[in-house]
């Protein structure tokens, strides 16, 4: 549901959409301009003295309760972000970006179409972050809600989804809307294609420990559990 479009990127203007707040520092970078009040936050905004778990381009804040299970390769870079909480689930994505416009309003169109070719009917609804896409899909376990947010930032773009209960009732989101507000995102100065994955890996000690895992279980180390 996340694909670059033939022909290359294109990107929707500044003015089409309000910016997030995250893209609205900075593109007011050099002003005396106050730290938004919540994330996902770029790391030149991030608050300090906060537990965080780091994965190179993101930063999850460590929140009691909330499971974070990551399946990585075996040399340590990760390939897919999933936090539990209950009956809830949260999947964390984190894609290059330009630095004065945002690309959450054309993912969100394609997300749509996308679905509306596989006879789903998503909705647009307002959140705390903007214009979010819900829908009820089809799964091989039967009908399930999910909810796809989105936050533009310098360079950078947050997309969230959540399934079960936080994805058909904002009110549940709980402990992973706390995760998703307290995000930092560390992008690199490399240039990169716009949509491309920002580069996450596990800690050095945690693709060790993994290692070790493989070698004793003689198989692929999937879903590591943090």
């Amino acid at each position: 549901m996340f694909s670059r479009k033939r022909g290359g990127p294109k990107h929707v203007r500044a003015t089409d959409a309000p910016p997030s707040e995250a893209l609205k520092q900075s593109l007011a970078a050099g002003d005396d301009s106050p730290p938004p009040e919540f994330g996902p936050w770029d790391a030149s905004h991030a608050p300090g003295d906060v537990q965080r778990l780091d994965l190179g381009s993101l930063q999850i804040p460590a929140v009691d309760g909330v499971e974070v299970r990551v399946q990585a390769n075996p040399d340590g870079a990760v390939e897919q972000i999933v936090l539990v909480d209950g009956e809830s689930a949260l999947q964390l994505g984190v894609f290059a970006a330009p630095r004065s416009e945002g690309i959450w309003n054309e993912v969100r169109a394609e997300i749509a179409e996308a679905m509306a070719g596989d006879g789903v009917s998503p909705q647009e609804v307002e959140g705390p972050y903007g214009v979010e896409l819900t829908a009820r899909v089809n799964t091989p376990e039967g009908p399930a809600d999910v909810r796809f947010v989105g936050v533009d930032g310098p360079r950078w773009m947050v997309r969230a989804l959540y399934q079960g209960a936080a994805a058909s009732d904002r009110g549940r989101e709980g402990r992973l809307g706390e995760v998703l507000s307290g995000l930092v995102v560390v992008r690199d100065n490399e240039a990169r294609p716009v949509r491309e994955a920002l580069p996450l890996q596990l800690p050095k000690e945690m693709t060790e420990q993994a290692q070790s895992e493989q070698e004793a279980q003689g198989g692929q180390t999937n879903g590591t559990p943090v």
